[in-house]
């Protein structure tokens, strides 16, 4: 397949198809972020899509270049996210059959979800690759039409819809800041973007632990991980399509560890009051990455991010949301040594209430210790107010003649 064939023009005439059938999101000026960051940023939202993702532009482009032949025949997807659920709903709208094949352990609520829609689901293997070669032995057994996550032109071009949307609301960007799974969505964005501002910097991100579009770029050889925060990118292999225009037209690519997108997920949620997962929060959690690195390759620009998705697991975000309040200091766990005698558990306590920190847990250890006999170790879970808070009320403890310590680490 020629690359050459997505063009400007051929991301216009997707826009133009799109039309009226997939959210033109906003894309707005975050104040807050932009302090922190001492850049401007702004902030496309395609987590407000109607499946949470901007995957339904691509899928969507692709399937209103079907036959009525291939529509008769149906279509299906290989995918574990949020492109089935874009492929399975805009199916269910056009009338066209989909079947979409997920790996085994995919969570229920995502096939759920892609069932919602109409689509037969079938589950098939333990790796995603597994459910990739079921996948094409169903297009040959049903002649069915494969409409691929990213290694399509059709589906690059719907993904490159979000530039123009970005660069018409706001054309004085210096940057766009995009995560990179198999790049399909990247090969859109920067195809638009750099036609229409050829100087604009168009930098990808990738986790750690699937580099691969990195990796090929750079030449070398860098072994996947098992399992990352940012499902939606963790691709092994990147598109061949993709690969070639991210070559030409991607700035560069940096990389993110599993803390750093942690981080911007929580932070997202707490300044923008908006939910994302692992792969939307990337774009993020690169500048927070770069500042805490003392970097200034983003400092003064106006930089895009796009929030890629919103499908995020609820008890999963609850886990982050905590992770997030003791990495700020509002939650502590602290460990105070006690003679075990009556009353003494008692004075501790009321010296913590004193303090204005709220206990919302206390375990108890007598066996598992190094203390002496009649000696016993405590572990409180507080809500504090930052990390002074947190010293303020060990150094309260101490005073009082209890061995008190920091113990959230």
């Amino acid at each position: 397949m020629d690359s050459t064939v997505i063009d400007l023009a051929a991301i216009q005439a997707a826009r133009a198809r799109l039309q009226g059938q997939v959210h033109k999101t906003p894309f707005t000026h975050s104040r807050t972020l932009s302090d922190i960051l001492g850049a401007e940023i702004w902030l496309k939202f395609e987590n407000l899509q109607f499946t949470a993702s901007f995957k339904e532009r691509g899928a969507l482009n692709r399937m209103l270049a079907l036959t009525p032949q291939e529509r008769s025949k149906g279509v299906i997807a290989v995918s574990a996210g949020n492109h089935a659920q874009g492929v399975a709903y805009h199916a269910q709208r056009m009338g066209v059959p989909a079947v979409i094949v997920m790996p085994r352990f995919t969570p229920t609520v995502k096939v759920a979800n892609t069932r919602r829609f109409g689509a037969e689901v079938v589950l098939h293997g333990d790796t995603f690759d597994d459910a990739q070669a079921h996948g094409y032995e169903l297009v040959r057994e049903r002649g069915l039409i494969m409409i691929h996550p990213y290694d399509d032109e059709a589906v690059i071009a719907g993904q490159g819809t979000l530039a123009l949307e970005m660069l018409e609301d706001q054309p004085d960007l210096d940057a766009m800041v995009i995560a990179i799974g198999g790049g399909g969505l990247i090969s859109g964005i920067a195809t638009a973007a750099k036609a229409i501002k050829p100087g604009i910097e168009v930098v990808g991100v990738q986790t750690e632990r699937f580099p691969s579009m990195y990796a090929a770029v750079k030449g070398a050889s860098m072994t996947p991980g098992h399992y990352t925060i940012a499902e939606g990118i963790a691709v092994k292999s990147p598109g061949v399509i993709t690969q070639e225009i991210v070559r030409r037209t991607v700035d560069r690519i940096e990389l993110v560890s599993e803390s750093d997108i942690e981080h911007a997920i929580v932070v997202l949620l707490e300044i923008e009051k908006t939910v994302v997962e692992g792969a939307g929060a990337a774009g993020l959690a690169a500048l927070l990455r770069d500042q805490a690195e003392g970097g200034q390759r983003f400092r003064g620009k106006r930089v895009a991010l796009v929030l890629t998705g919103g499908n995020i697991d609820p008890l999963m975000l609850g886990e982050l949301i905590e992770r997030g309040m003791v990495r700020a200091g509002r939650l502590a766990r602290i460990r105070v040594d006690l003679r075990d005698l009556p009353g003494a558990l008692a004075h501790a306590t009321k010296l913590i209430a004193d303090a204005q920190a709220n206990i919302t847990e206390v375990h108890h250890q007598r066996a598992f210790t190094a203390l002496p006999v009649r000696n016993v170790e405590v572990d409180f879970v507080l809500q504090t107010r930052g990390p002074e808070h947190i010293q303020e009320v060990i150094d309260i403890l101490n005073a009082a003649g209890f061995a008190a310590s920091n113990h959230d680490h």
